[in-house]
C-alpha cells in the first residue's frame, strides 16, 4: 500500500482501567473495532473493584478476587498497553503527558482515572493515615493493620479511628473490626479493641434514606463501634487525631475515608473544571472544553447533574455509554446521552455475613442482603477476569478463538533468523573468503571468523573501534518502549565485548500501511524512547536510516571503544570457570503470553523493566575484575549463546537447571505448553547437549531455549576472580547467579550436561 493513500485509523486512547473502561475493552473483545487503533494507558496493570474491598478487609475475599488485570483484557480486545502514569493532557496539541517519557498523541481520548481522597494535605494525614485511595495501596497495606493490633500492648484498647461517615467509612468501620477480632482469635490471644467513626456532617450516610443511617447506628452500637457526628479532623498526631475543637481522640491507627478529591491531571489542561477541580462533562460524556476529550467516573462532574455522588455505581452505568460513544464519534455518528439514575441499590457489607441495603427510599438488612451483594459483585467480576489464580484462562475467555493471534510471530529478539540459518550462511561465507578475509592488514580484531557479539578493528592511528548493529521486529504497540528496549539491546552487544558505546545510528522500517502523519509519530516515539536511554549512557544519536515495509522494525548501529586493555570474547573460557548470569530468563514466553492475552500485567511490567537496563554495569565489573570471556543472552536463548562460547573455547559445561533465574510468569506459561515462536528453532541445540533424567522433568528446563530480548550478561569467572567480580556487581546493585561450571571438552562431543545441582 502506498503510504500517501493509506487509510487513517483514528487513535483512541483510554487513560485508566476503571469500571467504565473495562467495559469498553470487553465490548471491543466481543465486537472488534478495526476502524480505530486503541491504546490503554495504565498507572498500574491491575484495577481493584471498589465494591469488594470491604469484603477483602473482612477476610471474606482473597485479593485476587477483587482484582481486574487490565493487560490480558486489553490484549484480547486488540488494544495496546502503555504502563506509565498519565500526568496531564494538552487538548490543543492532542497529546497526553506521561510520567518520565514522551507525550502520547491521540485523536480521541477518554479518562477513567478515579479520584483521590480529600483532606490529605491536612497536617499529618498523608504521613499517618491509611487512605482509601488509591484502592490498590489500601489493599496492599491492610495486612499491616492486623500486625500492629496483635503486637499492641494488652493493657489498653487498640484504638482505630475511621474518618468519614459515608458508605465507605461505614463499611470499613465494621469490616476492620471483624478483621482484627478474627486475627486475635486465630492467634489465640485477647486484645481489647475500640473503633470510633468520626463524621463532620450532622449524620452518617447523608444522601441515603434516613432509615439506613438508623440501621447503621443500631448495628454499630451492638458491636461496640462509636459514631460521633458533627466533628471535623484538624490534624493527625502521634497516638491521636486532633479535632478542630482542640480535642484529641486516641488513635493507634487512622483510616481516612472522608470522601473524594480531584486528581491533578486536568489542572493545567485549559478544560473547564468545577469548584473542586473535577473536569466538567456534558451528557455525551465529552468535556465542555473539547469534544475529543471524554471523561467518566469519579474524575468528572456532569454539568447538568453536578450533585451526582462520586460512587462506583455511576461509573459502572456509564460503561455502555462511553463504549458506544467512542465508536460513534470515530464514525461521525450522533452520540448517546447519559442521564444518571435517580436511585440505585445500596448494599453495605458489615463484615460478619450480614449487610445493610437501601432502595426506593426504604432500607433492609440481613444475611440475604450480603448474599445478594456477593452474587452481584461476583457476576460483575466474571466479565473481566481473564486469568484465574493459577494463570489459566477463565470461563468464556477460554472459549475465545485465538487462531489468528496464535499465528502472529513474536517480536523482539524472538523474531530474528534462527541460529542454524545464520551458521550456515556465515560458514559458507568464511569458506569462500578464506582465513583473514577482510582484514589482511591486521586491523580486524573481531570479525567474521570469531562470530562474536560485536566487530572490532584498529584505526590507522591505533585506536580500537568496537561496532555492532542490532534490530528487531517491534514487540509492542508502545513505540516509546520499543525504541528504549532496542537501544538497550544494541548497547549490550558492545558491553558484552567489554566496550563502552559512544555513538549510535538508528535503523527503522516503518509500516507501509501507516499514513505519513502516523509514521512520523511512530518514528518520534521510537527515537524519543531510545534517546531516553542513550542520553543516560552518554551515547550520541547521530542520525540513521528509515525505510518503509510490511512491519515495524527498529534497531541501532553502535560504535564505541574498549573499557580496558583487552576485549571480552567468546573464546576465553577455561575449565574450572564458574558461569554467572545476570538478569532473569523468560522474556520470550512472557511477551508471547501477553500477546495472546494469557500473561499478567505485572509479568509484563517486570519483564520490560528488566529489558530497558543494558549490561553496562556488569561489563565494567567484568573488565575491572580481569575476566576474559562473556556474551549477552538474546534471541538464540541461553543455551545457544553459551554453546557459542563453549565451542569457541573448545570446552564443555555442566549446568544446574534449578539455578536458572526466571522472570515472574515464565515457569507458569512454559508449564502450560506456551512457547515463543522462536523457541523450537532454539531447541535444536538439545541434540548437542546431555540432559539428565531429573533435569528433563524440571519446570525450568525450557528456559534454556527461550529467546530473550535485551537479556542478561553471561560471563566465565575463574575462582580466583569471583569474589572481586561479585563484589563489584553488588556495589553496582546488579544481581548474578552461578548457573554452572566450565569443564574439559566432553569425549562424546556433548556441548554441555544439564543436571540438577552445581558440580
Amino acid at each position: 500500500m502506498n503510504r500517501d493513500t493509506a487509510a487513517h485509523r483514528p487513535h483512541v486512547v483510554l487513560v485508566g482501567g476503571g469500571h467504565s473502561h473495562v467495559q469498553v475493552l470487553r465490548r471491543m473483545m466481543m465486537r472488534p473495532w478495526p476502524e480505530a487503533r486503541v491504546t490503554v494507558v495504565l498507572d498500574t496493570p491491575v484495577a481493584v473493584y471498589s465494591g469488594m474491598v470491604p469484603g477483602f478487609v473482612a477476610d471474606q475475599y482473597r485479593a485476587s478476587e477483587l482484582e481486574i488485570d487490565v493487560v490480558p483484557l486489553a490484549r484480547l480486545a486488540g488494544a495496546e498497553v502503555v504502563l506509565t502514569p498519565a500526568v496531564g493532557v494538552d487538548p490543543p496539541d492532542r497529546r497526553i503527558r506521561l510520567a518520565g517519557r514522551a507525550p502520547l498523541a491521540y485523536d480521541f481520548v477518554s479518562f477513567d482515572i478515579g479520584s483521590t481522597v480529600a483532606g490529605l494535605d491536612l497536617p499529618g494525614i498523608r504521613e499517618r493515615a491509611r487512605a482509601t485511595r488509591p484502592i490498590a495501596r489500601l489493599v496492599r497495606e491492610i495486612g499491616t493493620l492486623s500486625t500492629s493490633f496483635l503486637a499492641h500492648a494488652a493493657d489498653r484498647p487498640f484504638e482505630v479511628v475511621v474518618a468519614g461517615g459515608g458508605a465507605g467509612g461505614i463499611e470499613l468501620a465494621f469490616t476492620v473490626r471483624e478483621r482484627l477480632l478474627a486475627a486475635a482469635r486465630r492467634a489465640g490471644i485477647e486484645r481489647p479493641l475500640r473503633i470510633t467513626l468520626l463524621q463532620a456532617l450532622p449524620e452518617v450516610l447523608t444522601g441515603f434514606p434516613p432509615s439506613l443511617a438508623v440501621r447503621a447506628r443500631r448495628n454499630a452500637a451492638a458491636r461496640g463501634i462509636s459514631i460521633r457526628t458533627g466533628v471535623s479532623v484538624a490534624a493527625a498526631e502521634d497516638g491521636g487525631v486532633r479535632l478542630e475543637s482542640g480535642e484529641v481522640v486516641p488513635a493507634d491507627s487512622l483510616i481516612w475515608a472522608v470522601g473524594a478529591g480531584s486528581l491533578d491531571v486536568f489542572r493545567d489542561s485549559g478544560l473547564p473544571l468545577d469548584e473542586h477541580g473535577y473536569v466538567l462533562t456534558r451528557p455525551t460524556l465529552q468535556t465542555l472544553g473539547d469534544d475529543r476529550v471524554f471523561a467518566v467516573g469519579d474524575c468528572a462532574t456532569l454539568q447538568d447533574w453536578p450533585a451526582t455522588p462520586k460512587a462506583g455505581v455511576y461509573a459502572v452505568r456509564q460503561g455502555p455509554f462511553i463504549a458506544d460513544n467512542l465508536r460513534r464519534v470515530v464514525a461521525g455518528r450522533p452520540l448517546r446521552r447519559y442521564r444518571p439514575q435517580p436511585d440505585f441499590l445500596t448494599l453495605l457489607n458489615l463484615g460478619d455475613g450480614h449487610a445493610l441495603g437501601a432502595k426506593w427510599g426504604t432500607s433492609f438488612e440481613g444475611r440475604w442482603v450480603m448474599d445478594l451483594k456477593d452474587r452481584i459483585d461476583r457476576k460483575f467480576m466474571r466479565k473481566f477476569q481473564v486469568l484465574d489464580d493459577g494463570g489459566g484462562t477463565t470461563g468464556e475467555f477460554s472459549r475465545m478463538d485465538r487462531t489468528a493471534m496464535e499465528a502472529m510471530v513474536c517480536g523482539g529478539c524472538a523474531a530474528k533468523a534462527g541460529q542454524t540459518t545464520l551458521d550456515r550462511a556465515l560458514g559458507r561465507l568464511r569458506d569462500e573468503l578464506g582465513p583473514g578475509a577482510g582484514g589482511r592488514d591486521g586491523s580486524v580484531r573481531l570479525g567474521l571468523e570469531q562470530s562474536d557479539d560485536a566487530a572490532a578493528f584498529a584505526t590507522p592511528g591505533g585506536d580500537v573501534v568496537v561496532s555492532s548493529v542490532d534490530w528487531f521486529k517491534a514487540f509492542s504497540g508502545d513505540h516509546w518502549l520499543n525504541g528504549k528496549v532496542a537501544a538497550a539491546n544494541a548497547l549490550s552487544d558492545l558491553f558484552a565485548t567489554g566496550a563502552a558505546p559512544r555513538y549510535a545510528m538508528a535503523l527503522v522500517n516503518l509500516p507501509d500501511d501507516e499514513t505519513p502523519e502516523a509514521g512520523a509519530e511512530t518514528l518520534y516515539q521510537l527515537l524519543a524512547g531510545a534517546r531516553s536511554l542513550l542520553d543516560e549512557y552518554g551515547v550520541a544519536l547521530l542520525g540513521g536510516h528509515t525505510t518503509v515495509g510490511p512491519e515495524l522494525t527498529v534497531g541501532f548501529s553502535v560504535e564505541g571503544h574498549p573499557i580496558g586493555d583487552r576485549l571480552l570474547t567468546l573464546d576465553g573460557l577455561e575449565a574450572g570457570d564458574g558461569l554467572y548470569l545476570t538478569k532473569r530468563l523468560g522474556s520470550g514466553v512472557v511477551l508471547r503470553g501477553v500477546m495472546l492475552g494469557q500473561g499478567r500485567g505485572v509479568w509484563l511490567e517486570t519483564a520490560t523493566a528488566q529489558m530497558v537496563c543494558p549490561n553496562g554495569k556488569a561489563a565494567r565489573a567484568a573488565v575491572a575484575a580481569g575476566l576474559r570471556a562473556a556474551t549477552d543472552v538474546t534471541g538464540f536463548g541461553l543455551m545457544n549463546h553459551l554453546a557459542e562460547m563453549l565451542r569457541a573455547s573448545a570446552v564443555s559445561a555442566e549446568l544446574d537447571v534449578s539455578a536458572l533465574p526466571a522472570l515472574p510468569g515464565a515457569e507458569e506459561l512454559l508449564g502450560s505448553g506456551l512457547r515463543s515462536t522462536a523457541h523450537e528453532a532454539n531447541r535444536k541445540i538439545a541434540k548437542a547437549i546431555r540432559i539428565e533424567t531429573e533435569a528433563s522433568r524440571h519446570p525450568r528446563l525450557e528456559l534454556l531455549f527461550d529467546p530473550q530480548t535485551a537479556g542478561g550478561f553471561l560471563a566465565g569467572v575463574p575462582d580466583a576472580r569471583s569474589d572481586d567480580f561479585l563484589g563489584r556487581l553488588r556495589e553496582a546493585d546488579v544481581e548474578a547467579v552461578r548457573i554452572g561450571t566450565v569443564v574439559p571438552r566432553a569425549e562424546d562431543g556433548a556441548v554441555a550436561t544439564i543436571g540438577c545441582g552445581l558440580p
